[in-house]
């Protein structure tokens, strides 16, 4: 079971969570990204390609369940504006065994920050700055090959 959505609507952790329980794993794993309060920052917005990026998550989805065998994956992506603590972006995959689903989420967030095109705008009381990518996130990803 792969599920893909990129959406402004709120992120449902145990919505998406129980779905992933549902698969008879012996293993869930999860990450959730919130929009941070440093630096200044007292909003992100995030735009995207439709159609395209959906297409960028489910070949990342395909390929983390031929590398590892998982139950499921589930990649969930606001787009919109958000503020402090709103969740950003959920992933969770659902193995057998533990490691395959801890490695299987490290890699879909990984290689989601870096394959999948998102555009991340700052805002800093009334200054607005669209964020270039990050060289420690394309490490982060090249170390899956």
């Amino acid at each position: 079971m792969i599920r893909v959505s990129v959406d402004p609507a709120p992120i449902e952790l145990a919505v998406e969570v129980a779905a992933l329980e549902e698969r008879g794993a012996g293993g869930v794993a999860t990450f959730t990204g919130l929009v941070r309060g440093d630096d200044g920052v007292t909003a992100l917005e995030l735009e995207h390609y439709p159609g395209m990026t959906e297409q960028a998550l489910i070949a990342l989805a395909e390929t983390a369940t031929e590398r590892w065998s998982l139950l499921g994956v589930t990649m969930v992506h606001r787009i919109g504006v958000m503020v402090q603590g709103d969740r950003i972006v959920f992933v969770g995959t659902a193995a057998h065994h533990r490691r395959e689903a801890l490695e299987a989420c490290a890699f879909l967030i990984d290689r989601l920050k870096t394959d999948a095109p998102f555009w991340k705008r700052e805002q800093r009381g009334e200054d607005a700055r669209w964020v270039d990518a990050r060289h420690t996130d394309a490490e982060a990803a090249g170390r899956w090959g």
